[in-house]
């Protein structure tokens, strides 16, 4: 058996005769003997178990002690989106044995099958959990977030999308003890997704950078100005289908995001003109003041979806688009989303006047 002396170089050799060999026979190198899979240690174990897939993994923890024990202290990430059904059973038996886990995955494809005490399980045993996704747990209600916030307080990235059962008591008590988030998705989620709830994120958790709050219609400019103030490092925002905005939730973004890179704005029938402009104009002060700091990120938005946005004008949005070069409405770079804006038909990003430019040139070189 393979000492805790061994080095990688001596792992390498083991790994690559164990895949050629099958595992079967007695192996030898390096002054030391191995007599088949049970004999692997840790470290090599976890190489060969990197190469297949999540339910291999699930299989081989009960293969015997030593590699559960082994998988426990190990493994990181694991997914079950894949499992069609006894999800909940699986995720309580699980939960345990795999202790360490940072990523988790367990977005229902299939139908609901998640409940409360399989999340409770994994908050009470997986405490350095970083990532995990939820989404379409119809399911689930507040006893999930509570327990989160009390078991896996490190969580940087949350997708609870689709569970509409949750309250935004229990998503004011979440962001209270889970404060590192960064990314968080409620989309659907608009029973949970209050100005309150945003009040409460803005104050909590600083490091926001990814918020998706698509169809939370609940959601007025109070909540949104609130994360402009609060989250002012502000990434991606989806607001599609939060009919209740208007410009003001768009200027404060403008003002108070300079970061802001996506912003979802689709069947926001209150946005006009003005909303644009301001965005076009934050461009420049966020110009200026990244030279003043010596900042090179001049990106600015490079995704803006305005779809059913009726309002707007098209000298509003050729400003802004004009404003932003990581904008585009040509084929094949369509980040600037106007569908079902018949009237926006002639914005055009500058990559079309530089097609025309150098199609006129091809001609005049021709002629």
């Amino acid at each position: 058996m393979l000492g805790r002396s061994s080095e990688s170089g001596d792992l390498d050799i083991w790994f690559k005769r164990l895949i050629v060999s099958g595992g079967g026979g007695k192996m030898e190198g390096a002054g030391d003997v191995m007599t088949g899979w049970k004999d692997l240690p840790m470290e090599l174990l976890l190489r060969v178990l990197s190469t297949v897939d999540d339910r291999t993994v699930i299989v081989a923890s009960d293969v015997c002690t030593s590699w559960r024990d082994a998988l426990r202290l190990g493994i990181t990430s694991i997914s079950l989106s894949w499992c069609k059904y006894n999800m909940n059973s699986l995720v309580k038996s699980l939960a345990p044995k795999f202790v360490k886990l940072q990523v988790l995955t367990l977005r229902q494809n299939y139908r609901p099958q998640l409940e409360d005490d399989a999340v409770e399980t994994v908050a009470r045993y997986c405490h350095d959990l970083r990532h995990l996704d939820l989404s379409k747990g119809l399911k689930l209600s507040d006893r999930t977030l509570y327990a989160l916030a009390h078991g896996c307080p490190q969580l940087t990235k949350l997708n609870v999308s689709g569970c509409e059962a949750f309250s935004d008591y229990a998503l004011v008590y979440l962001s209270s003890c889970c404060k590192n988030l960064k990314n968080l998705n409620l989309c659907g989620c608009s029973a949970a997704a209050s100005d309150r709830a945003l009040q409460a994120i803005s104050f909590n958790c600083p490091k926001l950078q990814y918020l998706n709050l698509g169809w939370c219609e609940d959601i007025s400019d109070e909540g949104v100005t609130n994360l402009a103030v609060g989250c002012p490092d502000l990434r991606a925002l989806d607001l599609c289908g939060c009919v209740r905005i208007t410009d003001e939730s768009v200027i404060a973004l403008a003002n108070g995001c300079p970061h802001l890179r996506s912003l979802g704005l689709y069947y926001c029938q209150n946005i006009t003109d003005r909303a644009m402009y301001s965005l076009a104009n934050s461009h420049a002060r966020n110009d200026a003041r990244m030279w003043q700091n010596s900042s090179h990120d001049q990106e600015g938005l490079v995704n803006l979806n305005i779809s059913q946005c009726t309002a707007l004008t098209p000298p509003a949005v050729q400003a802004v688009c004009d404003s932003f070069p990581g904008l585009h409405t040509c084929p094949g770079r369509h980040s600037l989303i106007i569908s079902g804006c018949l009237s926006l038909t002639s914005v055009h990003c500058g990559c079309t006047f530089q097609t025309s430019r150098a199609g006129g040139a091809t001609l005049a070189a021709d002629a």
